[in-house]
């Protein structure tokens, strides 16, 4: 139940708002920088470069966040960054650009570096990519992604921007860009989708290029950890296989209602329905052991703390927020902002099936679903949405699904709700679905979250590397 639902029903599916579809704006970047490669093709994966492992037989996710891994990428400005956990930042910059804020009008001035990778060519071609990144970025400071690839054919897509993303908000506003398209791919937010995938399209190798920037003349620098992408090719399907459960656990993971923030700060899409992603992010940060100060809280007014007592939701809200999009539910914007905190990770990507959440959730890792449902598809859970996340957090000894879900719940406690399997799986695997009206719609194919803190065990590090997550 989320505002992201006019989104999500043509990102999965794109083919089915594509027949026909004309060519997109030209590409715009943001760094308009000099040093930048024309086209995405021309690189080879470094030796020894691994391939992720396959999440099922269609997704692939592929992470840059190795000492080596940076050192593989080719640098313009970019250097390692100090401290205990591998990096870029800004060395000595490789040039200065202006950038005016759509979203404030105001032009600033920016140094910048930029840090590209080997070209990843992913287990099977692709129909759609997720970037996703971990990063700080001081005040003054911020980075764009993009991603840049070669198609089966031999063409190239130029370089797409996934985002353009600071932890705050105050001198630079998050946002995705709008308007981004080759007349053979597009742009959904922060889904890379070949327009019409029924030609046989794909996305063959891609690589991402990050640039960092700070204020002119300035000595701050954001500090990149992890930037990666999920590539994916999930067939059309209104159903999928069943699996049987094998996990009986059920972690304990605090609870949050998004429905008691209704009305909240409407300049960050007003609270209740349209909070599913942070309200649920918030609770798997707080899972790991992390969650906002009483400082950090302070612009949260006392009125609102006094009626809901979860001021951390508004804050996970505000920065999370997309101010293109206008909401909450950008996914990558979702999986930095839980990597603000201290040594914490998280990245954007699909999985093949509840047995892949189950090895997730016996090694101690809670997870964030992307799915669309009618009211009947889902027994208990008392609404329909055409986009909605939530969190798993467990399966019972039948097999299903125990989940912490933040819609339809008039308090905290209220959103532990226990989820038939079969129709639990089916309802987060598909790619198509029936709406209520009986038309065709898209689902997101077993897109989801995973966070987890650096502190992990061997355990929880072997099961993140068997859904692909290295």
């Amino acid at each position: 139940m989320t505002h992201a639902a006019s989104r999500r029903t043509v990102l999965t599916a794109a083919a089915l708002a594509a027949a026909g579809a004309t060519a997109a704006p030209a590409l715009v970047s943001a760094a308009n920088a000099a040093s930048a490669p024309a086209t995405a093709s021309g690189a080879t994966p470094a030796a020894g470069a691994h391939t992720a492992a396959v999440q099922g037989p269609h997704a692939d996710y592929r992470g840059w966040s190795t000492a080596a891994d940076w050192s593989a990428g080719a640098a313009e400005g970019a250097a390692p960054a100090g401290g205990d956990r591998p990096g870029i930042a800004i060395g000595t910059p490789a040039g200065r650009t202006d950038y005016t804020d759509p979203h404030t009008g105001t032009t600033t001035a920016y140094d910048y570096a930029v840090w590209t990778s080997p070209a990843h060519t992913p287990a099977a071609p692709a129909t759609e990519a997720v970037a996703s990144w971990n990063a700080a970025t001081p005040a003054g400071t911020w980075i764009q992604v993009e991603l840049g690839g070669t198609y089966n054919d031999g063409t190239d897509t130029g370089w797409f921007v996934m985002g353009r993303w600071a932890a705050g908000d105050t001198d630079f506003r998050r946002t995705s860009v709008d308007g981004q398209g080759d007349g053979r791919s597009s742009i959904w937010t922060d889904t890379f989708a070949v327009d019409d995938a029924s030609t046989g399209l794909r996305l063959a190798s891609y690589r991402l290029r990050v640039t960092l920037y700070r204020a002119a003349g300035t000595g701050a620098t954001p500090t990149v950890w992890r930037v990666g992408a999920m590539a994916s090719d999930v067939p059309d399907r209104f159903e999928v296989p069943a699996t049987t459960g094998s996990v009986a656990r059920e972690l304990t993971v605090p609870r949050y209602s998004q429905t008691i923030h209704q009305g909240d700060y409407k300049e960050y899409d007003g609270g209740g329905e349209a909070w599913c992603s942070p309200t649920s992010t918030e609770m798997i940060v707080e899972y790991w052991g992390r969650r906002p100060t009483a400082d950090d809280l302070a612009w949260v007014d006392l009125q609102r703390k006094k009626r809901h007592q979860d001021p951390q939701v508004d804050h996970a809200a505000r920065f999370t927020y997309d101010s293109q999009y206008e909401g909450c539910g950008n996914w990558p914007f979702n999986t930095a902002y839980a990597a603000t905190y201290s040594a914490m990770n998280g990245v954007v990507t699909r999985l093949g099936s509840l047995t892949d959440a189950e090895t997730l959730i016996a090694a101690g890792i809670p997870l964030i679903t992307s799915q669309s449902f009618t009211e009947a598809e889902l027994t208990g859970a008392g609404y329909g949405t055409s986009g909605h996340l939530m969190t798993v957090i467990g399966f019972t000894a039948e097999g299903d699904v125990i989940a912490n879900d933040p819609a339809n719940s008039p308090t905290d406690s209220a959103v532990r709700k226990v989820y038939r399997r079969r129709e639990f799986e089916n309802i987060w695997l598909r790619t198509k679905r029936y709406t209520d009206k009986g038309s065709v719609a898209s689902g997101t194919g077993g897109v989801c979250y995973v966070l987890w803190g650096s502190e992990i065990t061997d355990a929880q590090r072997a099961a993140l590397a068997s859904v692909g997550i290295v």
